[in-house]
């Protein structure tokens, strides 16, 4: 059997260990990784622990369960997949955070994979994916922890919620079939989706503005009934670089469900004029986004609380 070994590296301007934690806490990867759409714990040690993945490889979604052990004294993270997605057979590696110098460091990403069946073909698409990938990840990494994403003004996170005299299983219904959406909400023009696995969808989807307007995004969602989707766009438009979001259910008594729509949005500084006109602020972006999300997902949980009431 064939066994591929890669190495990708960078340097942050950043301490190490700083860029260590922003690796080592998986919550971060969403907004820190851009082929990153979902992680959730499944075991959690004091330096190991078990995670189950969703991100895309070559622009599908793809999940895969690893085990990840930290080395918090020599700021290296060691990963294996314990069960990987076709075409991948085997697949680990590490990530190494080396001091290099004031206010520096040298970030390395270590691979190591093998194909299904040791297909030529297929290790020449994994070759793509982990390039694509690795790149990918280490200039996200190093972006945003030279510019503190979290703290800058461009990053906004926000939610919106509604009570729903019904069941978290009819809620979630009517938000895991979104491909009824544009039969179901007026704000949606034109809808596709997509899954192949079950629990992974594609969502395409054209949204009217208040103009008139429409513009066209896909999404990678990830599905657990009867109480999570989150979702991460992959198509965005102009005045967003980065869209994550989530619909959470929680059934507070039998019949009676709170349904919370969670977003995380980065602006997209260049594109602000280009949208909002030539004395447009970074605030006036954030005013824009916060409303026209925020009444998109204010209408959806008003209809998908129609949905379950109306199945009491």
């Amino acid at each position: 059997m064939t066994t591929r070994e890669v190495e990708h590296e960078i340097t942050v301007r950043a301490a190490a260990d700083a860029v260590y934690r922003l690796i080592a806490e998986v919550e971060n990867w969403p907004t820190l990784f851009p082929p990153t759409v979902h992680v959730e714990h499944l075991e959690r040690g004091a330096d190991d622990e078990r995670i189950r993945i969703w991100a895309t490889a070559n622009g599908r979604p793809k999940t895969w369960t690893s085990r990840r052990t930290l080395d918090d004294d020599r700021l290296r993270i060691g990963f294996r997949q314990e069960v990987s997605a076709p075409p991948v057979a085997a697949m680990g590696g590490a990530w190494l955070v080396e001091p290099a110098g004031a206010g520096e460091c040298r970030v390395r990403l270590l691979h190591d994979y093998r194909a299904v069946d040791d297909d030529p073909a297929h290790l020449a698409w994994i070759d793509q994916a982990v390039d694509r990938n690795s790149r990918a990840e280490l200039a996200a990494l190093k972006a945003n922890a030279e510019l503190a994403l979290g703290a800058r003004e461009s990053t906004l996170s926000f939610e919106d919620s509604v009570h729903v005299q019904g069941s978290a299983a009819d809620v979630y219904d009517f938000l895991n079939d979104a491909g009824r959406w544009s039969e179901r909400l007026p704000h949606v023009a034109a809808v596709t989706l997509e899954e192949e696995t079950p629990g992974i969808q594609i969502l395409r989807m054209d949204t009217k503005a208040k103009d008139g307007s429409t513009h066209t995004t896909e999404s990678v969602r990830v599905c657990s009934p009867h109480r999570l989707i989150v979702y991460k766009q992959t198509t965005l438009p102009a005045l967003m670089s980065l869209h994550t979001g989530a619909w959470v259910l929680r059934e507070d008594t039998p019949g009676s469900t709170t349904v919370t729509s969670r977003h995380t949005v980065v602006v997209d500084e260049e594109n602000i004029t280009a949208v909002l006109g030539p004395t447009a602020s970074v605030a006036d972006a954030r005013r824009h986004l916060r409303d026209a999300l925020g009444a998109n997902s204010r209408a959806t949980l008003g209809h998908a609380k129609a949905h379950a009431e109306a199945r009491r």
